[in-house]
């Protein structure tokens, strides 16, 4: 099986999709929107198509892609309501499930929470399998993982779950309706805390290095580079449930297998065999 292969050929470029040529021009914050001294001043072009020199103060600004940004199928019109605004907008909507603006924040929110939980999905299958592979953890399967003895009943750990995660989903529910409302940051003298950007929390606890806010990179980037690696994510996990039910391996069991024989160990090899 050659999920993890073709997954990381598909990163590979991932990080390139936005537009890469070289620009000359200078764009400054308007005053509202910096301290002493612009937040956000783009310079001359360079190898990603512009550099960003950020200043100190924090930035809220998520630059929206340009009109002339990549489109899924070249040479196609995106639909009105994908304008570029969103991160990871490349015009892909079909079936037009996102011409309703309120439907279309949802479902932005969905795709960022699902990523998100996709990318520590396929960390948290990848890494105890390469320890078990190192001699750290024996009879590692991460699908058996429900049938397995833990240091208390599975009832128990499911009221406690769901306790947890449900209070987590409210208070993350409560801020989607009345953005800024779930207010966790503490109060710090001649700090400025991040403006509410619902799904991107920030501040000390999210964000304590300011990566996302007045980065050297512009933001839009950054959450860019997020959506896409968590939709790479996504594809992952869906193939790791494939192999797991077809193989009964892990993915770098699966990985190894492929890489010794890619002729007759691939996606193909496991429909062969339920055929006969």
């Amino acid at each position: 099986m050659n999920t993890i292969s073709m997954a990381f050929t598909i990163a590979s470029t991932s990080h390139s999709s936005l537009p890469t040529r070289r620009r000359e021009f200078a764009k400054e914050v308007p005053s509202t929107r910096r301290n002493a001294t612009p937040s956000l001043i783009l310079l001359k072009g360079s190898s990603h198509g512009f550099k960003l020199h950020a200043t100190k103060g924090v930035s809220s600004v998520c630059e929206p892609l340009p009109a002339d940004r990549p489109i899924w199928f070249p040479g196609s019109s995106p639909p009105e309501w994908l304008d570029g605004s969103l991160p990871g907008d490349f015009g892909f909507d079909p079936l037009g499930l996102g011409s309703d603006p309120e439907l279309l924040k949802w479902f932005a929110q969905a795709e960022l929470m699902h990523s998100r939980w996709a990318m520590l999905a396929v960390a948290g299958i990848l890494i105890p399998e390469w320890f078990e592979s190192l001699g750290f953890i024996e009879n590692y399967s991460w699908f058996d993982a429900g049938s397995r003895e833990y240091f208390t009943d599975p009832t128990t750990l499911f009221v406690v779950q769901l306790a947890l995660m449900g209070w987590v989903e409210g208070r993350r529910w409560a801020d989607i309706l009345n953005p800024g409302s779930v207010d966790i940051e503490p109060n710090f003298p001649n700090k400025k805390k991040p403006k509410p950007d619902v799904g991107y929390p920030g501040g000390l606890w999210f964000d304590p290095f300011m990566w996302g806010r007045g980065s050297p990179e512009p933001v839009m980037v950054l959450r860019t580079k997020e959506i896409k690696n968590g939709r790479l994510a996504m594809l992952a996990f869906a193939g790791f449930v494939f192999q797991a039910i077809y193989t009964g391996k892990g993915p770098l069991e699966n990985l190894a297998a492929h890489l010794a024989d890619p002729g007759h160990v691939n996606i193909f090899s496991a429909f062969t065999t339920q055929i006969q």
